[in-house]
């Protein structure tokens, strides 16, 4: 068994090297002039991990990209959420497997896909998972960006929807073909290693001692690790269908 841990990159260290074209330009930008302790710091699987890339008819429209070409990683993902762990983990590839079932070889289009989940956006992580489908599809709740205009051009309003009558944990619907996949997910699939077992109950009760903290955070991100590189077509995880 593989029991190598996340590495952590430093974008002063990895320019120092050579290697600042790995990351994403903004990132490189972010860290220039700035103390060392202002740098942001992660494993080196946020990398590594598939890119999401969509096409945004309002980013076009508005000039914010080139053909409204968007590409998100999951390092965005961690960044909306303020964390990693396996369910920002598994719902990005959530999105990305939807996605892939919908559109096949084409980009899919960003503001042009309805998002309906069976559980409230309070019940446990769902809220989660919601908040990482709006990010990435741009279906968003009441509070989305209500459209331009009276004709709402590129509205994005109410098109994630909670407490929906689905069979399966949520669905994604093509709003331009009516096209509908199903997707379910079992995060067990990817259980935290066997070490964590005396960890966790620990960090929970916050009781966990100060030595081994560094131990905890290296074993939480190695399952994220794992779910994103070594299980992102593990139908055990993630379980998609046509409607």
């Amino acid at each position: 068994m593989n029991t190598t841990l996340p590495k952590r990159h430093t974008l002063a260290a990895l320019a120092a090297a050579g290697l600042g074209g790995a990351l994403p330009p903004i990132a490189k930008a972010q860290g220039r002039g700035m103390p060392e302790e202002h740098i942001m710091q992660y494993p080196d699987f946020f990398t590594q991990a598939p890119v999401i890339t969509m096409r945004d008819p309002l980013a076009e429209f508005l000039g914010a990209t080139a053909n409204g070409i968007m590409q998100y990683t999951y390092l965005d993902a961690v960044k909306m959420a303020g964390h990693s762990c396996a369910v920002v983990a598994s719902s990005y590839l959530l999105a990305r497997r939807g996605l892939k079932r919908l559109y096949g070889d084409d980009t899919p289009v960003r503001g042009d896909i309805q998002v309906a989940i069976r559980n409230g956006g309070t019940e446990g992580t769902t809220g989660v998972t919601g908040a990482v489908l709006t990010l990435i599809t741009g279906a968003a709740g009441d509070t989305g960006f209500h459209g331009m205009g009276k004709s709402r051009r590129f509205s994005r309003q109410d098109l994630l929807m909670y407490r929906q009558e689905v069979d399966d944990f949520l669905t994604l619907r093509r709003r331009d073909t009516g096209k509908t996949v199903g997707l379910s997910l079992d995060i067990e699939a990817v259980p935290f290693r066997p070490e964590m077992q005396d960890l966790l109950p620990q960090a929970i009760a916050g009781t966990l001692p100060e030595q081994e903290r560094g131990r905890f955070a290296d074993l939480w991100q190695d399952r994220v690790r794992r779910i994103l590189l070594e299980h992102a077509e593990d139908p055990a995880l993630i379980q998609v269908r046509d409607i």
